[in-house]
């Protein structure tokens, strides 16, 4: 998969820099590859350590997507050569390790930066699209945005942080959410605290000029004045930032208001919180699928859920049911070692090849239902890989502690 990252810097009337990021892969919906996450997490990485750059915006090429997701088809190769050919596991085990560990250091990195993160989410917002929108500051959807966590169907898991950011929803939306593969428009997005801003498309470069605009706290004056107190005064320019792009967002807001489209997840919210209030996954399943209403909307989500993967579904139950008190830093370690593992099971292949490689639609699943499926694979999949010191992610909040 080709795909790139381009990144530049904008101009500020009070001599600061916006930083800003384009996802350039239309041709996989911007779904992001290796070396793309790699460009990225290093501009954000030198851009914070930047005095100049006090903001930072975040879009995709073209109106069809922010980002549909993760390159899973250069996973799929890994891993069926490793399934093909015993002596590739060590290889494939490797490249999965490694793209995890970039994808969710990117993740990461997001969630903690020290300045403002704008995500334009123009249309599509899918798997590691989520990722990286659920952990900027500012998160904007248009008319046409749809998010989801589409997992279940190629039998992976709710990755890139679903483990913390379907654990802050309502109850049992999250598990909805992930055991459905449901997509929720803008105005689901908003109601939920998904997002906060629904704006038109072609406003996007009204924003940034309205952002160049503007006078920023901190910069290079503000830093130099303020080094003997630098933390108090990143804090102090954060909330003076943040402010600031939130004002320039919600001036824009009125124009899009009479777009905005009709809530999906609303009429059925309440149906939805109690069909998912039980203790097993059987009886959730049961009650999801007798969630009554007609909708298009609700059926799809039905039937992804009756053709989903057993193994999904069972780990993402355990997810959102065990692991709401984990801290961010400890969910993507957990993570980590799940997604790996997941690469290496043949689930994940398998949902990959029938949905994306030979397109025929049928998974063979290893397991024909939820209740079929040995607990004891769904514990090893939650085993640690490595001792917690060593694992890829351990250093994270190093830096930046709650």
């Amino acid at each position: 998969m080709v795909g790139k990252v381009n990144c530049s810097e904008l101009d500020c009337v009070d001599g600061n820099k916006i930083g800003v990021v384009e996802l350039d892969n239309p041709t996989s919906l911007n779904a992001l590859t290796l070396d793309m996450l790699r460009q990225l997490k290093a501009k954000l990485e030198k851009w914070e350590d930047d005095e100049r750059i006090v903001c930072v915006f975040l879009y995709g090429v073209g109106e069809k997507a922010f980002c549909a997701g993760g390159d899973v088809r250069t996973m799929y190769n890994m891993m069926h050569d490793a399934s093909e050919r015993q002596e590739r596991a060590s290889a494939a085990k490797q490249f999965l390790t490694e793209y995890f560990t970039v994808e969710y250091g990117c993740d990461y990195l997001i969630h903690r930066y020290s300045k403002p993160v704008i995500v334009w989410g123009e249309g599509i917002i899918m798997g590691g699209g989520m990722g990286l929108y659920m952990g900027a500051s500012h998160r904007v959807t248009t008319p046409t945005s749809r998010l989801a966590m589409p997992e279940i169907s190629i039998g992976l898991y709710p990755d890139v942080g679903g483990s913390w950011f379907l654990n802050k929803l309502p109850d049992g939306i999250g598990l909805f959410l992930g055991l459905t593969g449901a997509q929720i428009n803008a105005t689901d997005a908003l109601e939920l605290g998904m997002a906060e801003h629904m704006l038109m498309p072609e406003q996007k470069q009204s924003v940034l000029e309205k952002l160049q605009g503007s006078n920023w706290g901190g910069g290079i004056e503000d830093t130099k004045s303020h080094i003997k107190n630098k933390d108090i005064t990143t804090s102090s320019n954060l909330a003076f930032n943040n402010k600031l792009v939130t004002e320039v967002l919600s001036g824009f807001a009125d124009t899009a208001e009479p777009h905005r489209p009709v809530s999906h997840i609303r009429p059925y919210f309440s149906q939805i919180q109690l069909a998912c209030k039980a203790d097993d996954l059987v009886d959730i399943s049961r009650q999801i699928m007798s969630i009554e209403g007609d909708s298009r909307w609700l059926e799809r989500a039905k039937r992804t859920l009756e053709e989903g993967s057993p193994i999904t579904a069972n780990i993402c139950f355990r997810q959102l049911t065990q692991y709401h008190h984990l801290s961010l830093e400890e969910c993507f370690r957990l993570e980590l070692s799940l997604s790996v593992h997941c690469g290496l099971l043949g689930e994940f292949e398998e949902g990959v090849r029938a949905r994306l490689i030979d397109k025929c639609g049928q998974p063979g699943w290893l397991y024909k239902n939820y209740s079929e499926v040995d607990q004891n694979v769904i514990d090893s999949l939650f085993t640690p890989l490595w001792p917690e010191h060593e694992n890829p992610l351990a250093t994270l909040g190093v830096k930046h502690q709650d």
